[in-house]
């Protein structure tokens, strides 16, 4: 009875499927809790139901139309194959899952956006190597200066003649043949970097977008209570392994979400309010007087790191190692004052961890901002003045000892912010305990060597090819430490917006500041006399200029002329475009509350 029962369901389930369209048909049964195999089986009896149909009506297509239709199908299983086959491909899919089992969703953004970050820097390098380094490959000169090892420290030396750093590159249109195609690498260089740089501003616009809208817009997220409880589980999953794990991720996300709703209100005195007030600013104070601090004392000492590189003693020993001096004590402010701030979340005993997390973070991100803008306006009104016959090396080995000495110091953190700290909470000082995975101070490294690679992509194009390898290494080295040193945070809370908290602030202020320093360099900084591609040219801007004018003489590329002249040079269209992007902003925001007042009338009525 049974058997003949889920016989007649079946074909019941498959009659349905068949009358309906194509598109709801491939979603329906994607929707199915069933198995892969079955959904398969299910799928060619719904096929098999069709051709049956159109048979028995007399409607027999065509042969271009049974081949359009077997095309279809075959492109359609195609698509889904390599889906599939990019799914499984993805970056660390298990890690991060075991990470968010035992550590929750707090810990795991963290690695989320260390793997975003990663990806999106092999895309850079891929750009960048594409169309700059291997064109420049072609006409190399060969390199005379000796290797001795110092140089992956100092970033000078051998260094200097090679791909790495701007200065090497040519300004010499490239042609192998006589007569042939030819590669204007002034051209290359502008149009790869200002492209990528528009690329990485609709990339990170439309992730802010998209994880504003799953976060804040989307109805699901209102919803999250019952449908984590009764609609999370996926029937696809078979072994042992992947249902623990599952069920340790639905374990964290519930309590994440019961978190949200027994939220307790602490009463406070009046005495005490005032109390935790003085505390407060005091902490800010304290904060904001660290971070000035330490951006005078990076600016003298990189007034001081100038005259290190003007002796020009480059075969010197200690002049090398000197030139390690301003990186290693950026990095140290970078590493010792982040540890400071988050004593002072600890003294000031915030209600929430989430409170603790984004004021930490709202104070890291002063302090590294200001250091990067700090050493910016050092190499664009200092380094760029003065008497040396490349500046453009100069800052792009500048960037790259920062990015090499911060990678080490994220490495150390690691051991002596964690792996030290076990050993102190396990044996010396049992009531301490394990320390927890500190989200904020780690994401800002990230968002700070992310900024220095942006910074140094025009001076150094393979710098984000140097990131892309740190950040492989950081991901295992974050990992294990986690998973050895670390515990899960006492205090679970949902961090459905973190994610999203974590783009934006690499959009904005890091990205767009990047933005103003390179719009700064190409059209206000003179290039140097007797390197790079920009050689004897005004600014680097000039390139295009010149290149435009040129085209003015062809009548099939009038467009783009009309494009330079009305767009690109016009401050009323960014303008215009900066407006329609505040106004989409509003808008999303007017959709988030209504959706709230929604939410909340649904609530009362579910009351009543």
């Amino acid at each position: 009875f049974y058997f003949s029962h889920g016989f007649d369901a079946e074909e019941d389930l498959v009659g349905s499927l068949a009358s309906m369209s194509t598109n709801e048909r491939i979603k329906a049964i994607q929707k199915l809790p069933k198995t892969v195999r079955k959904k398969r089986e299910i799928r060619n009896k719904v096929l098999k139901e069709i051709t049956e149909k159109s048979r028995h009506r007399g409607a027999q297509p065509s042969c271009c139309t049974q081949c359009l239709q077997g095309a279809a199908v075959s492109f359609r299983q195609f698509g889904n194959t390599l889906s599939e086959c990019f799914h499984q491909l993805q970056i660390w899919h298990k890690t991060l899952k075991i990470i968010g089992a035992e550590f929750g969703t707090s810990v795991l953004s963290y690695f989320v956006f260390l793997r975003w970050l990663l990806n999106f820097n092999i895309f850079s390098f891929l750009i960048n190597f594409g169309f700059i380094t291997i064109p420049q490959f072609l006409a190399a000169e060969p390199n005379n200066l000796s290797f001795t090892g110092l140089e992956l420290f100092t970033g000078a030396g051998y260094f200097q003649q090679t791909v790495l750093y701007y200065g090497f590159y040519t300004n010499a249109t490239i042609s192998k043949i006589e007569n042939g195609p030819s590669y204007d690498m002034q051209l290359a260089y502008i149009f790869t970097v200002g492209i990528y740089f528009v690329i990485s501003f609709l990339i990170l616009l439309f992730s802010v977008a998209k994880f504003f809208y799953r976060n804040f817009v989307d109805p699901q997220a209102f919803s999250v209570n019952a449908s984590k409880l009764l609609c999370t589980w996926d029937f696809n999953i078979t072994s042992e392994e992947a249902v623990r794990l599952k069920q340790k991720n639905l374990s964290a996300q519930i309590k994440e979400g019961l978190t949200e709703v027994n939220k307790e209100v602490l009463n406070y005195s009046v005495m005490e309010r005032v109390l935790r007030i003085v505390i407060h600013l005091l902490a800010w104070v304290a904060s904001l007087g660290t971070a000035v601090a330490a951006c005078t004392g990076v600016y003298f000492l990189s007034v001081n790191n100038l005259e290190l590189f003007m002796k020009g003693h480059r075969s010197d020993l200690e002049s090398q190692a000197a030139m390690l001096v301003l990186p290693v004590i950026v990095s140290l402010l970078n590493t010792l004052i982040p540890f400071f701030f988050s004593w002072l979340g600890h003294l000031e005993k915030f209600q929430t961890p989430g409170q603790h997390v984004y004021v930490t973070i709202t104070r890291n991100t002063i302090l590294k901002i200001s250091i990067v803008g700090i050493l910016c306006y050092y190499w664009l009104n200092i380094v760029a003045t003065s008497e040396s016959q490349c500046w453009e090396t100069l800052v792009g080995q500048d960037i790259y000892r920062l990015v090499l000495v911060d990678f080490i110091f994220c490495l150390l953190g690691s051991f002596f912010g964690e792996f030290l700290r076990r050993i102190i909470g396990t044996t010396v000082c049992v009531s301490l305990g394990l320390p927890e995975f500190d989200i904020g101070r780690n994401v800002l490294d990230l968002i700070y060597a992310q900024t220095l690679t942006w910074i140094g992509i025009l001076f150094s194009p393979l710098l984000p090819g140097i990131q892309m390898i740190a950040f492989f290494i950081v991901f295992f080295v974050k990992k294990v430490s986690l998973m050895r040193n670390c515990q899960p945070p006492r205090k679970v809370w949902r961090t459905a917006e973190m994610m999203t908290s974590f783009i934006f602030l690499l959009f904005c202020p890091s990205f767009l500041g990047v933005l103003s320093v390179i719009g700064v360099t190409v059209w206000r900084l003179k290039p140097s006399e007797e390197c790079g591609p920009f050689r004897g040219l005004s600014s680097m801007h000039a390139a295009v200029a010149e290149w435009v004018q040129v085209l003015e003489s062809y009548t099939a590329s009038k467009w783009v002329v009309w494009i330079y002249h009305n767009l690109i040079t016009r401050e009323l269209f960014f303008f215009v475009l900066s407006s329609f992007v505040l106004i989409v902003t509003y808008l999303y925001w007017q959709i988030i509350q209504g959706r709230k007042t929604m939410t909340e009338l649904l609530y009362k009525q579910i009351n009543n």
